[in-house]
């Protein structure tokens, strides 16, 4: 057998055990998540090294370039950003959550469709809570069966308003008469049965602010395009 027979053989190896043992210096030291308003930092992060067989930075980005991590509560995705061979930034982006509804001591969040995306024993602040409106079941990826029709439109109308003028607003409730009332911060904000929703919500935002600070009820029942004013009673 030649010399050269035996030195190519050895040489490749040699490259090998290298590229190997290069490769397992990029071991994951540190995941930098950004972006989470009602999703957990901790359960991305937990999510994201389970899915992994090897904690490896390089498998890591691989591995969710070809098969994305999925089925984290309130994640629409996620992106990988390769920082250095140890170092990993995920950027997270969320469901558009609209609202919730209580069910059985859970909260039930939905979009601005109406669709149900995920349910949780916690209350998050930054979500619209509804009150006044039942539900007997409902399924994930499914529209919230409500019966009351016009109820539910305004629901919609609601909350897709909210998020087009971002509007600061906490609770929409339907009271025993089926009235909207809204509520930020302090203030009670009594909308009628919602025959004028669009032009109401559009002006919403600039009273609003002349109000800051105020706690009371904003009376907009009687608000329309013909008849923009608004009174204010302080509680």
């Amino acid at each position: 057998m030649s010399i050269r027979r035996l030195i190519f053989p050895g040489i490749l190896l040699f490259v090998i055990l290298g590229a190997l043992y290069y490769v397992s210096t990029f071991n994951i030291k540190t995941i930098n998540i950004n972006g989470c308003v009602l999703s957990s930092e901790d359960e991305i992060r937990t999510t994201i090294l389970n899915d992994l067989k090897f904690e490896n930075t390089i498998l890591l980005y691989a591995k969710n370039k070809i098969k994305p991590v999925e089925n984290i509560p309130f994640v629409a995705k996620l992106t990988f950003d390769y920082v250095d061979k140890n170092t990993v930034s995920v950027d997270v982006f969320e469901k558009s959550v609209a609202g919730c509804i209580e069910y059985m001591e859970s909260y039930v969040y939905f979009d601005r469709e109406g669709i149900v995306l995920e349910t949780s024993k916690d209350k998050y602040a930054d979500v619209p809570y509804i009150k006044g409106i039942t539900v007997k079941s409902w399924e994930l990826g499914e529209e919230l069966p409500i019966e009351n029709k016009k109820r539910f439109d305004n629901i919609l109308t609601i909350t897709q308003l909210i998020d087009k003028y971002n509007l600061q607003i906490e609770g929409i409730e339907f009271t025993v008469d089926g009235e909207i009332v809204l509520r930020h911060d302090n203030i009670e904000i009594e909308l009628g049965e919602g025959d004028n929703l669009p032009i109401q919500m559009m002006n919403l935002g600039n009273i609003l602010k002349e109000l800051e600070g105020k706690s009371g009820v904003l009376y907009m029942k009687e608000y329309d395009a013909e008849n923009a004013t608004a009174s204010f009673k302080i509680r």
